[in-house]
């Protein structure tokens, strides 16, 4: 190893809960961006927990406050940055921004989210919900309340469901808005073609998304969808009824796969009724495949990777779906899956048996059952409605 004195080193304090002993343990997690390594200091007890070791998982790109990495089946919340110079290096430019997709783009919302992957923003949180009432739509577009348009924004704001987002990266809040276009979709179509307004949009109104205006704005949107005290924002749009549960791995939200997987299963067909990100302990993840403990070899490896990282659950529907998704999924092994359905999304996004990018019900008589259990299993924090 290189002198760590004089090599370049990003500091951040941690948290991780240890459940066995149901305490917050807090640690100084060092990265050196030279070799990929990592070194963790008990902050508590004042001594080295984990010395220099190559970790390959971790990328420079994941390191910023707030977020939750794994660092050898830990789960870290990153709450502070442990020196000034990481502070100054990485967190300088580093914004949060409450990003919307409207209710006549949620199709889309596949395309969407590459567009925003292309622009290097990273999604940190994400929810389909559906503003019900004019109180509630009203109080989120109080800001519009004296432009002429108001009556019009909140009919169409509560016509149909709306995925909230997310969005962290340098400048984000600029950034988003410049994805977005100019606010009228006919303007956007002559004047930045590229963007999801001119794409998606049909008129000032109709007009395929939202974003913050500015930092104060997005801390007090964000605040709305995913608040920080109590309470869970507006739910989600679960409802359990003819449908099929898959959940997107961490190995493909790693890899950049959610649009093109949302993508995929929209293009097939299929309905995505309900979405939410969420990270996922060890011991549900240990519950949530119980099934396949002692019938997979591949159980041990298939905990690991679910709660290695973030997690997509959808809701899906369609024709006969819990059968019929299963299908579109493919075989496990995605060896396989290229050989016997290439179209498969296993086939087109997974790797091995463990890293085949998404869970899917596995048995047709399952399929709402596994929905209603699993979707708060995977989050107990989600609500299937209000």
């Amino acid at each position: 190893m290189a002198d760590s004195s004089t090599e370049e080193r990003f500091a951040f304090l941690a948290e991780w809960y240890d459940p066995s002993a149901a305490l917050l343990r807090r640690y100084q997690l060092l990265f050196y961006p030279k070799d990929g390594s990592v070194e963790m200091f008990d902050v508590k007890n004042q001594r080295t927990f984990l010395r220099r070791t190559k970790y390959d998982e971790l990328h420079q790109e994941d390191l910023f406050v707030g977020n939750r990495v794994n660092v050898f089946s830990r789960q870290l919340d990153l709450i502070g940055y442990g020196d000034q110079y990481t502070g100054n290096k990485l967190g300088s430019k580093k914004e949060r921004t409450l990003a919307m997709i409207k209710p006549d783009a949620v199709n889309k919302m596949g395309d969407i989210l590459q567009m925003i992957n292309d622009a290097n923003l990273i999604l940190t949180k994400a929810k389909m919900t559906k503003l019900t009432c004019w109180r509630r739509a009203c109080f989120y577009w109080s800001l519009h309340k004296t432009m002429f348009i108001f009556s019009n924004l909140v009919q169409f704001m509560t016509s149909g469901p709306v995925v909230a987002m997310e969005l962290m990266g340098d400048e984000a809040v600029s950034v988003w808005r410049r994805i977005l276009g100019p606010t009228d979709s006919g303007v956007a179509r002559k004047e930045a073609p590229p963007s999801l307004r001119a794409q998606f949009g049909t008129d000032g109104t109709r007009n395929a998304g939202h974003g913050s205006d500015s930092l104060a704005s997005a801390a007090r949107e964000l605040e709305f969808f995913f608040p920080s005290t109590a309470g869970h924002g507006p739910a989600n749009t679960a409802n359990c009824t003819d449908c099929s549960c898959c959940v997107i791995k961490p190995h493909a939200i790693s890899e950049a796969l959610t649009g093109k997987i949302l993508h995929s299963i929209s293009a097939a067909g299929f309905e995505i009724s309900a979405l939410q990100m969420f990270n996922m302990d060890r011991a549900n993840a240990e519950e949530f495949l119980e099934v396949y403990k002692g019938v997979v070899t591949e159980y041990p490896n298939m905990v690991a990777e679910l709660c290695s990282g973030p997690c997509m659950a959808l809701e899906i529907r369609g024709t006969d779906a819990p059968k019929t998704f299963r299908e579109f999924c493919g075989p496990a092994d995605p060896e396989i899956a290229r050989h016997l359905r290439p179209d498969s999304l296993r086939a087109l996004y997974g790797k091995t048996k463990v890293q085949n990018a998404v869970h899917c019900t596995d048995l047709p008589e399952d399929g709402i059952l596994e929905v209603h259990t699993h979707w708060h299993l995977i989050h107990p924090h989600i609500s299937i409605s209000e």
